[in-house]
């Protein structure tokens, strides 16, 4: 399926800052959902990062909200959305929730006036996340959406290294991520919401596939060709546990993926292999094995340097363009178009259910 025209051209690709939004001297975060990737990933680095500070939280139990809010050093805590979304001193907002509320949430958040960063994947599907941007758009509230792999130092020495050509031209792109079945998943009363299409819009392959398709979007630009194969071969859950796909950039780099959840454990499997009329790179996307460089010359390898809370240069730079003196890599657009692909990739297992069928019906119509 072709995807030239996957996000609306009505959107402006600009940073909405370079459009007339006035920005903040300081960030004063409010985070809806403080489970366990607030804890080190995202949320302390809301109070390291300058000119950045972590006003207030949510979480529907209140008990865990206090106790999340005393442990953090955060000066208030609510059981309640919309009273932290309308408190006066929270002036952006973290939705760190299951995907399933993204979009509502975010989009209460921008009418409110406040900027929005939402965890990844950006919602459930790509209707959602045209929604979300429409509602951006028309109150002029920036919207980011927390892909980190952007602003890691490993991925972005790839990066460097492909543009500047130390790899030639490159060619093709393949994605192996082959894992053990989560044992959270294995007995049917204990799911996980990973794998409850109605919460997470399908199963591991959006929490994890997101993160790799996104980084590939930054290097080479935007999938305009995708063609996926999605199935459920352990029965384990009713989403999708293993998913193939082809896909081809606006650039020519042609690309495969493989996603299994089900495998042994022995055959675990987490590569980015890249490669160029000059050599490739080999880079791991979940684990901290070395990036690995291969040219003629011989092999280099690179170590992968992550803070202490991995979206801190992400969420630096999304305060820096909140702030009009910056820009994020990682937008509601870019994300969006990511949202477009994966949800191509499962197109043909969902569309077989007729429970299901309208969460997908729509979604790319421009394909």
């Amino acid at each position: 399926m072709k995807m030239m025209d996957i996000v609306d051209n009505s959107v402006d690709t600009k940073p909405l800052l370079r459009r007339g939004w006035g920005g903040l001297s300081s960030v004063n975060w409010g985070i809806i959902g403080c489970g366990n990737v607030t804890e080190l990933k995202s949320g302390p680095a809301f109070s390291k990062v300058e000119h950045s500070r972590l006003v207030a939280v949510m979480r529907r139990n209140a008990a865990l909200a206090e106790d999340y809010a005393k442990r953090h050093g955060v000066p208030k805590w609510y059981a309640d959305a919309d009273q932290l979304i309308n408190d006066p001193e929270v002036n952006a907002v973290y939705i760190a929730t299951p995907p399933n509320t993204h979009a509502s949430y975010a989009i209460q958040a921008m009418k409110a006036g406040k900027p929005v960063y939402v965890e990844k994947p950006m919602a459930r599907n790509y209707q959602e996340c045209k929604e979300m941007l429409r509602v951006s758009e028309e109150t002029g509230m920036p919207l980011f959406v927390a892909y980190y792999r952007r602003t890691l130092p490993a991925f972005l020495k790839t990066k460097e290294l492909i543009d500047n050509g130390i790899i030639g031209i490159p060619l093709t792109v393949h994605i192996k991520l082959h894992k053990a079945a989560n044992e959270k998943d294995l007995p049917a009363e204990k799911h996980s919401w990973h794998v409850n299409p109605e919460i997470a819009g399908a199963g591991h392959f959006f929490d994890l596939a997101s993160h790799q398709l996104d980084y590939l979007d930054f290097l080479f630009g935007p999938i305009i060709d995708v063609h996926g194969i999605a199935v459920n071969q352990a029965g384990y859950y009713k989403a999708e546990d293993t998913v193939t796909g082809t896909f081809r950039f606006g650039n020519g780099v042609v690309g495969t993926g493989s996603w299994c959840f089900v495998t042994d454990r022995s055959l675990f499997a987490d590569i980015i292999e890249i490669t160029g009329t000059l050599g490739k790179i080999i880079l791991p996307c979940f684990t901290h094995q070395d990036m690995e460089l291969i040219t003629a010359e011989g092999s280099m390898k690179f170590p992968v340097q992550n803070p202490e809370n991995i979206q801190f240069h992400l969420i630096q730079q999304v305060v820096d363009e909140l702030r009009g003196v910056g820009e994020s890599p990682s937008t509601g657009k870019t994300a969006a178009r990511t949202s477009a692909v994966l949800d191509e990739m499962v197109k043909n297992y969902y569309s077989n259910k007729t429970d299901e069928n309208k969460r997908t019906k729509g979604f790319c119509r421009n394909i």
